[in-house]
């Protein structure tokens, strides 16, 4: 892609990066409301059998994700136009989905400029390694990078390391608005947990909210996964890496149902959000669908989706992810120099794709 057109395909998005007041407002409408009553109908439902609050629980989860978007769209300052409108929204919903405002807007804005740049690899993304690095790293963090890949840990036991616990502390360098965001966030956190065991009880309580932390969490997860773990997709060196390439082909378009894709607030456009993060969510279908480039971005279904899970090393030569039985065969020696042993692959013929 020449840069000519990158910059042009960046412009073209411009038109949708305005936030429409009036449908942020019906957005938090129909998200937060909901959100609020399909808890409340789980709970309710304990009384007749837990069996019956299943759906309201599996519901309400889809509708905190949802809830999330909105809180994300704000750390992107694309839901408002008030940046103060943006910050005390996003502060509340960041309350709900047990984000602090200020310290995930910190991270995620690295994970946008840095997003495919194996070079700036650490921050607001996940941990990614190449073929060459685990095999020269020690057994110590090989052992640590399996088990953090493995699908158990990174949906069972993610949400709870991350969200229930990372991001209750500052990180050593904050800044002093971030530190207070977080004590705020978590003082607002213990306050409507605390009102609501007294309320309710704390067996009921976990009940409810217990399950609809976890799937809220490890679909988020999966999401922010998948959308950036596909077949072919992109990554470079800093001195080779391009914004605009790493937002249309190292995100994918996540092409979900209807109804999935409305729960999700259209994150799985994720390739028009990273092009423009100041598009706000209910706008990202139709820069989609009005930008006939970005419409050749990679599309994962949910069926196919399924596929990136095994997906754990990215090898450099051969600009794809591998698996861990892929690179066995390197492991014995324990150096890069396996690699050197390869046979070079075959050049594909000129009525197929290399």
């Amino acid at each position: 892609m020449a840069a000519s057109n990158t910059a042009q395909l960046k412009k073209s998005v411009s038109p949708y990066e305005k936030a429409n007041t009036k449908a942020s407002v019906m957005q938090l409408v129909n998200t937060i409301p909901p959100f609020i009553l399909l808890w409340a109908a789980a709970y309710w439902s304990l009384s007749v059998s837990y069996w019956l609050a299943v759906p309201f629980i599996v519901l309400a989860s889809g509708f905190l994700i949802r809830t999330f978007i909105v809180f994300h769209d704000c750390c992107h300052q694309s839901f408002f136009k008030s940046r103060k409108a943006n910050e005390i929204v996003g502060t509340l919903t960041g309350i709900l989905t047990l984000f602090p405002y200020h310290q995930w807007k910190h991270s995620h804005s690295i994970h946008h400029s840095t997003s495919s740049n194996l070079d700036k690899r650490g921050v607001g993304d996940m941990w990614l390694l190449t073929v060459d690095e685990f095999v020269a790293a020690s057994l110590w963090t090989r052992i640590r990078y399996r088990v953090y890949r493995n699908p158990l840990v990174m949906f069972g036991i993610g949400p709870f390391a991350v969200f229930l616990l990372e991001y209750r502390f500052n990180r050593k360098d904050a800044r002093r608005a971030e530190r207070w965001n977080t004590r705020i966030t978590n003082v607002g956190i213990i306050v409507l947990y605390s009102l609501l065991i007294w309320a309710l009880g704390w067996q009921s309580f976990l009940l409810v909210q217990l399950p609809i932390f976890w799937l809220s969490g490890a679909a988020g997860i999966w999401l922010f996964y998948v959308q950036h773990q596909f077949e072919e997709t992109y990554y470079e060196h800093d001195a080779e890496w391009s914004y605009v390439k790493a937002a249309v082909e190292g995100s994918s378009y996540y092409k979900l149902p209807k109804a999935l894709q409305w729960l999700t607030g259209n994150i799985g456009f994720h390739h028009v959000h990273h092009l423009s993060p100041r598009v706000p969510n209910y706008l990202l279908e139709e820069a989609h669908n009005s930008v006939p480039p970005l419409q050749h971005a990679t599309t994962v279904t949910l069926k196919s989706s399924f596929a990136s899970l095994k997906f754990k090393l990215w090898d450099e030569q051969k600009k794809d992810f591998v698996t861990f039985g892929q690179i066995k065969h390197l492991l014995g020696g324990a150096n890069t120099n396996a690699r050197s042993a390869e046979p070079t692959p075959e050049p594909a013929p000129d009525n197929e794709v290399a």
